[in-house]
């Protein structure tokens, strides 16, 4: 990795990835003093910021369709609101996310021509869309677990991938479109379960160990890659089709709490679990890293250069082998 370009500089800023292009970036940010994020997009210089999703309501998750003539989205407009507030979690919970009631839309790659795809009252978010242009996976809270789907790109044709208790989530298409690769945590024990089920009916997931896994696109021939205890996720793929990209905190426990710490790194792993390289030392929060579709740049949050404490921005950097 050389020749680390900031391309963000306000606010919180994340999950920015690639057009198929190679061209453009997608991602979500609250710049512009807005309460919650809205899904904007730029030239990989960092040029042309442009907002592209409704001025209220919470959005997240974003990604081209093939073309880069359309975006998908998640979003909370349908609720004609602010921003949703956040639900309540436990005081001994060190971190957990809120899962707002996201719907999925489509809408032209200048956010004209919102068209909902999902239609759900709990959460739908986390699309991403096949290279051939044909699918979209995405997670889902809709049957009262959290569990990975895949649909049509009109929305049609919903098929539940994942059935096993517990979180799976951040799924991503491989470049042939014919595997995906996820996160997932499944409880154990009774009271992993029993926490987990408050989880989900007060609509959060509190952090918990996370481990790597592959599947075929069809949700068959599941594959666990990682199972070192540690949080291992915001997993997409390498170019080649052969290699994962993901973020996870496996280098940083701390033998005064008996857990794993908030320093998040880079990490290529083979697709069938060999082969493990770290590839950022930084000793901060690095993740939701994506390939350019050609391999040369790749593309991360990071809060190692905030203007305000934890405070994340983009980075894109050069790639080599």
């Amino acid at each position: 990795m050389s020749n680390l370009t900031q391309l963000t500089f306000k606010g919180d800023n994340g999950e920015a990835y690639f057009s198929f292009d190679g061209q453009q970036l997608i991602y979500q940010s609250n710049r512009e003093g807005f309460e919650c994020d809205k899904i904007w997009t730029m030239n990989i210089d960092g040029s042309n910021k442009t907002m592209v999703s409704p001025n209220h309501g919470a959005h997240t998750c974003a990604f081209f369709q093939p073309g880069e003539q359309q975006i998908v989205f998640a979003s909370t407009s349908h609720l004609q609101g602010s921003c949703p507030s956040k639900p309540e979690w436990p005081p001994h919970i060190r971190y957990a996310w809120p899962l707002h009631p996201y719907d999925i839309y489509r809408a032209n790659a200048d956010g004209s021509g919102l068209t909902p795809l999902t239609d759900n009252p709990k959460y739908d978010a986390e699309p991403i869309v096949s290279a051939d242009g044909k699918s979209i996976v995405f997670g889902s809270q809709r049957k009262g677990d959290f569990d990975i789907y895949r649909m049509d790109v009109d929305g049609g044709n919903v098929q539940r991938l994942t059935d096993t208790e517990g979180y799976d989530g951040g799924p991503w298409f491989s470049p042939d479109s014919t595997k995906i690769v996820w996160r997932a945590w499944h409880p154990s024990t009774a009271a992993e379960k029993s926490q987990w089920k408050e989880n989900m009916e007060k609509d959060y997931i509190q952090s918990t160990p996370l481990d790597i896994w592959v599947m075929d696109a069809d949700g068959s021939n599941k594959i666990r890659l990682t199972d070192n205890g540690a949080t291992n996720w915001a997993p997409s793929w390498h170019p080649d089709g052969k290699r994962i990209v993901f973020s996870s905190n496996m280098d940083d426990w701390r033998d005064d709490y008996k857990t794993y710490g908030h320093n998040f790194e880079l990490y290529l792993i083979n697709s069938d679990g060999s082969g493990l390289e770290r590839i950022t030392y930084n000793q901060v929060f690095d993740s939701f890293p994506m390939f350019s579709p050609n391999g040369k740049k790749i593309v991360f949050g990071s809060n190692r250069n905030p203007d305000k404490p934890r405070a994340t921005d983009i980075f894109i950097a050069d790639w080599t082998e």
